[in-house]
This record gives structure tokens, C-alpha cells and sequence, in this order.
């Protein structure tokens, strides 16, 4: 069933109209991918275009902003990787530039670059790192399920394994401290915490590297993470919290190229 009571317009109907309500006026100025952002940037914050709306087609965006095709793909391009829109291929009711909800990839990419650029020092991104991981264990030991502490222990016990390669403990140990955020039920935080992971992940696994007692290392994150595992999981939460921050700042001592407070 289609709606056409918009100029003329055809689409999916729907419990809430979509582009319907949003009113796509000519930019001021000449096209540019920027002034298409702002005018798409617009309606999401007028509350006209909300996640799951479709985008009118490219010709007809370009129509009503009175811009190029290629000021409009361009400008798409550029909110896919902000996160903010996602497109489909092909034809029919599936197909088409929606308004997404995907900040963790966004959020990944942008400190993965800057961290690369030194944009944000090491020093800063592990600072907040603190703030946020103190937070979130704080969160866990009162929110963590009987699922979550199942899921800790599992990555507790690749990290454990006999042989295991850095990698896979650099990996275990990123999605051990994820799954604390998620537990916390801050969607914020986990989303923080998954995007500064992933953009410590090359420094943290060079400084791997460079260790010549790797087991002593990873021995002191082993008992780290099962002591705040412990906290978590006796709803202990003052206790997970300072346990987490001092992991992280042993870590980073330990780790050569990896600043400390």
C-alpha cells in the first residue's frame, strides 16, 4: 500500500510519515556537499526526519535543495561514514538512503584516525578511559546478569588459555571490557569505550610486542581482570570501579610506549 498525499510523492506507508513532515527547502548559497549536509542535518534536529526514515531519491533531493547530484551523493558519503545514513541497493520497498543509528563504527573510525595523528595523545585517550571503565564497572556490579557474568568468564578463560597468542589475548581482554560497558546498560559508554579500544588497539598490541617477559605481563592482567570479574559478579561496586582504574593504570605503566598517570 503506498501513500500519496505529498506532492506527489510515493512511498511505504507507514505508523509515522517520514520525509512527509520534513520540508526541504533551496540552500541559500551554491552547491556544495556541506550546505546539503546542513539542510539534511536540519531536519533531524527539527524532529522530521528520525531513525528508520527514508531520504527522498537523489534526483529529487537535488530538486527540492536545488543542488547537483553529485552535491547531494556527495553529501551522503559523508553522513554513511558520520553513521547518521546508511543505503540500500536495488529496487523496491527495501531500497534507498535511510537515517541510520550506527555511532560505534563512526565513533571507531574518527579516534582510531586522530589517535593515529596524534590528535589525541595516548595520555588523554587512556585519562578518559579511566573516567569511562570506572563508570561502567560501577554500572555492572549493580546491573550484570547471569548472561553477562557467562560471557565474562568465557573471555576470562581465552585469556587464560595456555599458549594463547598476544593477539587473541589483546582481543579477549578489548571485548572483556566492552561487555563490562554493555552490562552497565549506558549505551554511551559502551559505545565510547568499544571506539577508544578500538583506537588503542595498534599501540597496545606494538607495546605487546616489545615485552620480553610476556608472561609476567600477562599474568598481572589475568589477576587484574579476575579480581574485577569478582567484584562485578558479588555486586561489589566502589570495588570494581578502583579495581578497574588501577588496571588500567598498571597496564599502561607495564606496557613500554604506553603512558602512565
Amino acid at each position: 500500500m503506498v501513500d500519496n498525499t505529498h506532492d506527489n510523492e510515493v512511498r511505504p506507508q507507514s505508523a509515522r510519515s517520514g520525509t512527509a513532515g520534513a520540508a526541504w527547502r533551496p540552500v541559500a548559497r551554491s552547491s556544495t556537499h556541506r550546505l546539503v549536509i546542513d539542510a539534511i542535518e536540519d531536519q533531524i534536529m527539527t524532529g522530521a526526519l528520525a531513525v528508520g526514515d527514508p531520504l527522498p531519491p537523489e534526483r529529487e533531493l537535488a530538486s527540492r535543495l536545488q543542488v547537483s547530484r553529485a552535491g547531494v551523493r556527495e553529501a551522503i558519503r559523508v553522513l554513511e561514514a558520520y553513521g547518521v545514513l546508511r543505503s540500500e541497493v536495488g529496487s523496491g520497498r527495501g531500497a534507498g538512503t535511510f537515517v541510520s543509528a550506527l555511532p560505534s563504527a563512526a565513533l571507531e573510525q574518527f579516534l582510531r584516525l586522530h589517535v593515529a595523528l596524534s590528535n589525541f595523545h595516548l595520555q588523554e585517550v587512556i585519562e578518559t578511559r579511566i573516567l569511562l571503565e570506572r563508570a561502567s564497572a560501577s554500572l555492572a556490579a549493580e546491573r550484570a546478569d547471569a548472561e553477562v557474568l557467562a560471557e565474562l568468564e568465557r573471555l576470562l578463560a581465552v585469556m587464560d588459555a595456555p599458549g594463547v597468542s598476544r593477539e587473541d589475548f589483546n582481543d579477549a581482554d578489548t571485548a572483556f571490557h566492552v561487555a563490562i560497558a554493555q552490562a552497565g546498560g549506558n549505551a554511551l559508554f559502551s559505545d565510547m569505550t568499544a571506539a577508544i579500544r578500538a583506537s588503542l588497539r595498534a599501540p597496545i598490541m606494538e607495546a605487546f610486542t616489545k615485552v620480553a617477559q610476556w608472561e609476567d605481563i600477562a599474568g598481572m592482567l589475568r589477576e587484574q581482570h579476575h579480581a574485577i570479574f569478582q567484584a562485578i559478579s558479588r555486586g561489589h561496586a566502589e570495588e570494581a570501579a578502583e579495581l578497574t582504574a588501577a588496571h588500567i593504570r598498571a597496564a599502561s605503566t607495564m606496557l613500554p610506549d604506553l603512558p602512565a598517570d
